[in-house]
């Protein structure tokens, strides 16, 4: 028994050091110091003026990293300790920007991957297969007619996302699903939920309340703080935990329905239980960062062109990945003009736009993977 039990751990330590590579480990450092290196440059621009150096060191001020005082009044809303102006401006004003980035990035990076693995197509993200458009219409709805419930936009977003995504299952399904037929029910839930959102402009009355969902309809991290934090991190941890956890399910599911179903996996509840992860963890970025176009599409492809197919591997890249670009656009989004921010998905749309487009002209034989 003994024997048998060494031979299992052996087993297990092989497996791990299978898919825990050098380039995985090498990948997800670059990806952290692209992150660092966004987030001291997003930090060190503003309304109040302030060097790199003054805006580094307040970042990295001691005094304000191991305080639980502070902490506290980050996460759970408390008061803010004293502290010196420069810590104000770059804890309270401009990190809680990157920290929503990094949030939003691994979100929907994750989540992009978990729906091209449930449905074995490489177009689908949450985007192309309408839960934006169905979260971002329960938000907006929210937002403007129902604004006392803003507390709750992650359950809200998860909901309309869960409409939608059923809604396009239902257009797609005859007796199953392809590729082709998923995109294409996508396309049609996306305009029709895109047009529930333009309609929704005729009962908002507050002029503030307008310029804000025209923002948040393009994804923008502009004006984010805690509270975004704080409404974001539990669900967005959940979700990401059991992505993880999923990774296995989810490279059965890439051998096919067939094959997995001869390996005892019940292949529709795994495939129903992992498209609800993916989108709470869509859901999550949609409420805090509005509607991100083409990021879960393009990160999952960088990812498994870099990594390689495994889900194990993948999803970790992602995890890492997303971040780093989610902060970058940004960056770019706040200098790319001068005086004026424009939204991050204007940025991930010029970049995910012509990304698709290369996917298509790359293969001839495009969506099953």
């Amino acid at each position: 028994m003994a024997e048998a039990q060494s031979i299992d751990e052996h087993a297990a330590v092989r497996e791990r050091e299978g898919w825990v590579t050098g380039r995985l480990v090498l990948f997800c450092l670059a990806s952290v110091g692209i992150t660092v290196v966004a987030g001291l440059v997003q930090v060190s621009f503003g309304e109040y003026s302030m060097t790199f150096v003054e805006a580094w060191k307040a970042v990295f001020n001691p005094t304000v990293i191991f305080s639980l005082d502070a902490w506290s009044a980050f996460l759970f809303g408390t008061e803010l300790p004293n502290m010196s102006t420069g810590s104000v401006v770059v804890w309270n004003l401009r990190l809680p920007r990157v920290f929503v980035g990094i949030i939003a990035g691994a979100t929907l990076a994750v989540s992009g991957a978990i729906f091209q693995a449930v449905t074995r197509n490489e177009l689908a993200s949450p985007f192309i297969l309408g839960v934006s458009s169905g979260a971002g219409f329960a938000v907006l709805a929210t937002l403007v007619v129902f604004s006392g419930l803003s507390n709750l936009l992650p359950l809200v977003a998860a909901l309309g996302g869960t409409v939608a995504f059923v809604v396009v299952y239902m257009i797609a399904w005859k007796g199953g699903t392809s590729p082709v037929r998923l995109v294409l029910a996508g396309v049609i839930v996306n305009m029709i939920f895109q047009s529930l959102q333009q309609g929704l402009f005729f009962f908002a009355d507050d002029l503030g309340v307008v310029q804000t969902a025209i923002a948040w309809l393009t994804g923008s991290l502009t004006g984010t703080g805690w509270g975004e934090v704080r409404i974001a991190i539990v669900p967005a941890i959940i979700a990401i935990g059991i992505a993880l956890a999923g990774s296995r399910q989810l490279n059965v599911l890439m051998l096919g329905e067939t094959t997995a179903r001869s390996l005892g996996m019940q292949v529709e509840r795994v495939r129903f239980f992992l498209s609800a992860v993916a989108i709470l963890a869509a859901s999550v970025a949609i409420a805090v960062a509005g509607i991100v176009s083409f990021f879960g599409l393009v990160v999952p492809h960088i990812v498994r062109n870099t990594l390689g197919g495994d889900y194990r591997r993948l999803m970790v890249g992602c995890l890492f990945a997303g971040p780093a670009l989610m902060v970058t656009a940004d960056v770019g989004a706040r200098l790319a003009l001068s005086g004026t921010q424009i939204p991050v998905g204007i940025v991930t749309g010029l970049i995910g736009g012509p990304y698709f487009l290369y996917l298509m002209r790359k293969q001839q034989s495009m969506g099953e993977l």
